[in-house]
């Protein structure tokens, strides 16, 4: 792909990619004592909520429609996505981003977030790059980043926000 689409695509494989790419570089501040811990973590908390909230919208629904993606793939994408919103909420609630606790839940939460991440690619990110057509990818891609928006613009990264999400989906 040429260097000037690379900003501009709208291929839900690739946008997908890109959030969790940043998810590591916020995992990599949110380490450094030196960093704006509680900044990164903001940016983080914002990212991953509209992120998998964006997925689980409007990319897995779509996906278990293809023969060849696993719908068990994408059930258990969205019970990771309640863990890292499990793990996420440990953290924020967190005050001293100095402490022993703050490197230990951020270690659980860079576990669960990771673990997922990987999973994901090797799994319906590879399933819809070889099944999903790259037209259908793009609408998919333009239906992610809308819904992705929305949610950033709602703060949905807020300690509130995130509590909402853990206890409604521990019914």
């Amino acid at each position: 792909m040429p260097s000037s689409t690379a900003t501009t695509t709208t291929d839900v494989v690739e946008l997908i990619l890109r959030d969790h790419r940043r998810m590591e570089e916020l995992f990599r501040a949110m380490r450094n004592v030196q960093a704006d811990r509680a900044g990164a973590l903001q940016e983080f908390a914002s990212l991953l909520v509209a992120h998998a909230t964006a997925e689980e919208s409007e990319v897995y629904p779509a996906l278990r429609r293809y023969k060849n993606v696993d719908n068990e793939d994408v059930e258990h994408s969205v019970h990771e996505h309640q863990e890292g919103n499990e793990a996420l909420l440990a953290l924020l609630e967190v005050e001293d981003t100095g402490s022993e606790e703050w490197d230990e839940k951020l270690e659980e939460l860079v576990t669960a977030v990771n673990h997922h991440a990987d999973e994901e690619e090797r799994t319906l990110i590879n399933d819809a790059r070889e099944n999903v057509s790259a037209e259908r990818r793009a609408e998919l891609g333009e239906a992610f980043a809308k819904a992705r928006a929305r949610q950033l613009a709602a703060d949905c990264g807020s300690v509130e926000n995130v509590r909402r999400l853990v206890t409604s989906s521990s019914h």
